[in-house]
């Protein structure tokens, strides 16, 4: 497994070496630069550039904040994704971009109004936006004390069951797989930030989500949920599948869980011959005219071909579950 590592720690992209350096670079590695380089190498990155290309001369992006992917929501929070090192203050104007969206009116009238189609409590909200940019201010360096509002309403807005759903059908009493795994995400970085046992405990609640369902499996007859599930991605943005669920369990401590073991197991059998990993489909295209557009290609696409971000993201999973050794 080290030669894939010592790949990706020599990786062209500069993004690449640096989460590879972070998550998954062997104790005694030779190559690897020394860690102020190879942060102002990823600052540098042509990713980097091509994501904040669109900003005008304020330093905001004169587009709708949550536009998928190009407005400001998405550029950060695929930033944080890649790795950007924190405290790029190229990235201030976007965040106050975001932040002026999700305290608008017209942000908690949407959530309010769904809640009241469906007849009140539960609240209808995803869940997916107020954790992405707590996630991208906490892993960009962009805290402030308005990340308390944000999570506040996340551990308010939290289903019986642990997770989050904006589904406006009464009958609606599961959470969203899609809307509880940034949460989860979002709340377990949180938590490790402030200690606060309130966020401990609704991080709990959320990972149980996923592993009763063991990542990807219904209740009733334990048929497999969605196909789509089982196909990887990145960046993955507000969608769900098994190895961004993985991912959020081996952050959160939880991979070692039985419950893990089937999911786990599957990862596994999917390493190509070379130890790297293949990203199955995207989530953007790049007709920037359109809802969905990506600035970025984030590395190959199909069954055959190793995509690094997939990579990283897999391997440190498999490694924090003790399934292969990087030293």
């Amino acid at each position: 497994m080290i030669s894939v590592v010592q790949s990706l720690l020599q990786d062209k992209e500069p993004l690449v070496r640096l989460k590879a350096r972070r998550l998954l670079a062997p104790g005694d590695a030779e190559k690897v630069p020394p860690l102020p380089e190879a942060q102002a190498d990823a600052r540098n990155s042509s990713l980097v550039d091509q994501l904040l290309s669109e900003r005008g001369e304020d330093g905001r992006i004169p587009q709708d904040a949550y536009r998928k992917w190009n407005g400001p929501h998405w550029v950060l929070y695929t930033l944080a994704e890649l790795g950007l090192p924190g405290g790029d203050a190229r990235l201030v104007p976007l965040l106050e971009q975001d932040l002026e969206w999700l305290f608008s009116e017209q942000r908690i009238g949407w959530v309010t109004q769904r809640t009241r189609k469906a007849g009140g409590s539960p609240t209808r909200a995803c869940g997916t936006m107020e954790s992405t940019t707590i996630f991208s201010m906490l892993t960009l360096g962009l805290a402030d004390d308005r990340i308390t509002t944000l999570v506040e309403r996340l551990l308010e807005w939290q289903w019986p069951d642990g997770g989050w759903n904006c589904d406006m059908n009464p009958s609606a009493g599961i959470s969203s797989f899609h809307e509880t795994l940034l949460p989860l995400r979002a709340l377990h970085l949180y938590a490790g930030k402030s200690g606060d046992p309130r966020v401990e405990q609704a991080v709990e609640r959320a990972a149980e989500v996923f592993l009763r369902r063991r990542l990807y499996h219904r209740l009733k007859d334990n048929s497999i949920m969605d196909p789509a599930f089982l196909q990887t991605h990145f960046p993955r943005y507000w969608h769900y599948d098994v190895l961004g669920g993985l991912l959020a369990l081996a952050e959160c401590g939880k991979i070692h869980d039985a419950r893990c073991k089937e999911a786990l197991d599957w990862l596994g059998y999917r390493q190509l011959t070379g130890g790297g990993f293949a990203a199955d489909a995207r989530f953007y295209h790049h007709n920037m005219q359109t809802s969905g557009g990506s600035l970025v290609d984030f590395g190959r696409i199909g069954k055959k071909a190793a995509n690094p971000f997939v990579t990283i993201d897999a391997l440190y999973i498999l490694n924090k579950a003790g399934r292969l050794s990087l030293q």
